[in-house]
């Protein structure tokens, strides 16, 4: 495994970070203290290539690989969590599952408006009352000679008013299939969709987090990603892709911290040095670095286990695991090293720190995580080879 960042990632990195201070934090205070999204974003990423970064050319892509998703996604959180849930749903968990399990016609149908941005993507898991224990989800598909009915709801959902179409796993019924779940990729012109906004959210304020309803919504055969029964496989899939950028983008937050936490050390003084000669913020900071410089090695080798078309979930769980405990650690430091400062939005830090705790949440918690590393290593739990992989790169298809 060669650690050096080729020609191509330098670019990306060098091109997400100049969006993140350009694009993204320009107003971006104002709009997370009145918890207001700004839907102009999802055409300037789309713009400048990142909802395709790593999509296929065929499909009109960028055609780069999966470490550079992993740093666009590390350089959008570096300017705000906001930014790197675009590329977590429109990109892991929508695209790159489609790309993984959908035919031949439902790629060329459906991944090119992706990757071009003509057309923004959802991902539809938990519900009210199936989190972590997403196996009980109770979103019903009901066969109806060629089409699907599907009734439920879906909660905690990033783009839910923005987003034209979702991947959404349900529950069949009435069905002969061994295992009853399914996967559909849904419009929201669909009759029967609705959706509504999550309102007071402690984080990612000015990003929109939604529920999304069904009533009576009818979806055609070939909509259904895979086959009857295998939902549950696709939605592991997707979490494992999603997971990657989440693990990512904790890297771009502690990163953030840094950049901040730097800059007041060496100009906040206490008596006549500058705090940044103190041992004890000296030890704050130190801890930071190594959980950077930790949480990127880890991202990185997932990132090359997908361009390798290695199964990589154990992997991935332990990064995000991870970068997220070290980047909630890394705001929490950075808010006492600003000391009251931290302690409002007149400085950054405060929310790094409220943006930092929902990753800790979302995507596996941190005791799902700890429960999953923990079988992996007394043997409780083995990965088997996919029966659809995630093509390597670079994509041959």
């Amino acid at each position: 495994m060669d650690f050096a960042l080729t020609q191509e990632h330098q670019l990306i990195q060098e091109s997400a970070y100049k969006f993140g201070q350009q694009v993204i934090l320009p107003g971006l205070a104002e709009r997370d203290r009145a918890h207001e999204s700004d839907p102009t974003m999802l055409k300037q990423m789309a713009e400048s290539g990142f909802l395709g970064v790593c999509m296929p050319e065929k499909f009109g892509g960028m055609g780069a690989d999966y470490i550079s998703l992993g740093i666009a996604c590390e350089e959008m959180e570096r300017a705000d969590s906001t930014a790197r849930v675009v590329l977590s749903v429109h990109v892991g968990l929508h695209s790159m599952t489609l790309l993984q399990w959908g035919t031949d016609e439902q790629r060329q149908r459906w991944l090119p408006e992706l990757a071009s941005g003509r057309r923004i993507a959802g991902f539809g898991l938990t519900e009210p009352n199936a989190g972590s224990d997403a196996i009980n989800i109770k979103t019903t598909a009901i066969k109806d000679g060629d089409y699907y009915i599907i009734n439920g709801a879906k909660t905690w959902i990033s783009l839910a008013d923005f987003a034209d179409q979702f991947l959404v796993i349900t529950r069949l019924a009435q069905t002969d299939a061994k295992a009853p779940y399914a996967a559909f990729i849904v419009d929201r012109t669909t009759p029967g969709f609705s959706s509504r906004p999550i309102k007071g959210k402690l984080g990612v304020r000015a990003g929109n987090t939604g529920e999304i309803m069904f009533a009576d919504m009818r979806v055609h055969k070939d909509c259904m990603l895979g086959q009857e029964g295998d939902g549950f496989k696709v939605a592991m899939s997707a979490l494992d892709h999603g997971r990657y950028t989440v693990a990512s983008g904790a890297v771009g937050i502690i990163t953030a911290c840094l950049d901040a936490c730097n800059k007041y050390a060496n100009e906040r003084m206490a008596g006549s040095e500058v705090i940044g000669k103190k041992q004890l913020v000296q030890q704050m900071i130190a801890s930071m670095a190594q959980g950077r410089d930790i949480g990127r090695l880890l991202y990185q080798k997932v990132g090359w286990m997908k361009n390798n078309e290695m199964r990589h979930t154990r992997e991935c769980s332990l990064a995000k695991w991870t970068n997220c405990a070290a980047a909630f650690d890394a705001a929490n430091k950075a808010v006492e090293i600003h000391g009251a400062y931290g302690y409002c939005d007149e400085f950054p830090v405060e929310r790094y720190f409220r943006n930092s705790r929902g990753a800790v949440i979302y995507e596996g918690t941190h005791e799902i995580h700890t429960i999953m590393q923990a079988e992996y290593e007394l043997g409780y739990r083995q990965d088997k080879p996919l029966a659809v992989t995630l093509p390597g790169w670079p994509y041959k298809g």
